[in-house]
């Protein structure tokens, strides 16, 4: 399951989609808001993304986890627009037979995310704002 929206995640949700009988591991990620940032009070996050190619990124993450991993059970949601303190910006769920691997997968997935997949990321703050990241 790959995924961007506008909507809240459910990370229970999501770790049913990947979840088998035969694994032994189910191993998350779940990325919020956090305020402070660079000293000051984050109002909230904006989310800009290129979604028909992140929807491919995040398949080729998937991709690149199988063939490293052997793993096909990858589920990868993600927000867009606009998100507060405290609020779900990602969920990555990996199920594995067992936990290095799914691990391993897990952490991988999030620093890929952050170097192919076109997001971008707008901090508002009570006195400005500033993008952080590639965009300009």
């Amino acid at each position: 399951m790959f995924q961007i929206t506008d909507k809240p995640l459910d990370p229970q949700s999501i770790i049913r989609g990947v979840q088998k009988n035969t694994y032994g591991a189910v191993v998350t990620f779940i990325g919020t808001v956090r305020s402070p940032s660079a000293g000051k009070e984050v109002v909230h996050l904006d989310y800009e993304v290129y979604e028909e190619m992140a929807l491919l990124k995040l398949k080729e993450v998937g991709r690149e986890i199988k063939e490293r991993w052997g793993l096909e059970d990858v589920a990868i949601c993600h927000r867009a627009g606009r998100v507060r303190p405290g609020e779900i910006v990602v969920v990555i769920a990996i199920a594995a037979p067992h936990r290095r691997e799914a691990f391993q997968a897990c952490s991988y997935a999030i620093d890929r995310i952050k170097e192919i997949v076109p997001i971008w990321k707008k901090e508002v703050f009570s006195d400005g704002s500033r993008w952080v990241g590639g965009h300009s």
